[in-house]
């Protein structure tokens, strides 16, 4: 079943590298963010990719969110994250080449658990991506409750963006 708006966030565990201020390019130890305790009462603006590093990813969509970042954050989101199918390195890799420091949670989902609770997943073998990747999406949460998914049905970023993301909170 494909996760709506109205539902409960599923409760999972999601895996990230911590951004260190006081030293940006080192890697640090892998953490665990528990969604029910990392969401609840906050506003929280999630969305996914299939791939950090792949083309529309890192030409279209997370380029948005980082140009948009403020706006986010001033329209009420307490927290923005962004998930994906690699591991926490590559996520944690990924943000450092954006800069994003701490204003974006860059979070794994490396075994598809989270993804396959929200119903969003695709297979990627066809792509040499592995069977499971989760889809393009966007979500807004609400103290745990989906108010806002946007799941794209074809190539490239609308309903997951930053801009349709901003129209809603």
């Amino acid at each position: 079943m494909t996760v709506k708006t109205g539902d409960v966030l599923p409760n999972a565990v999601l895996t990230y590298i911590p951004y260190d201020a006081q030293n940006p390019d080192a890697c640090g130890l892998p953490q665990q963010l528990k969604t029910h305790e990392a969401f609840k009462g906050k506003k929280v603006v999630l969305f996914a990719v299939p791939g950090a590093f792949t083309p529309t990813c890192s030409e279209a969509h997370m380029p948005e969110y980082v140009e948009r970042i403020g706006e986010l954050k001033s329209k009420g989101a307490d927290i923005v994250a962004c998930v994906a199918s690699n591991d926490q390195f590559v996520m944690h890799a990924w943000g450092n080449s954006y800069k994003v420091k701490d204003d974006i949670l860059m979070l794994s989902d490396a075994n598809g658990e989270f993804g396959s609770a929200l119903g969003l997943v695709n297979d990627g073998t066809s792509r040499r991506m592995g069977p499971i990747r989760l889809a393009r999406f966007a979500m807004i949460i609400d103290d745990l409750k989906v108010i806002y998914v946007g799941v794209e049905s074809a190539p490239g970023v609308t309903v997951s963006g930053a801009a349709a993301v901003l129209a809603k909170l």
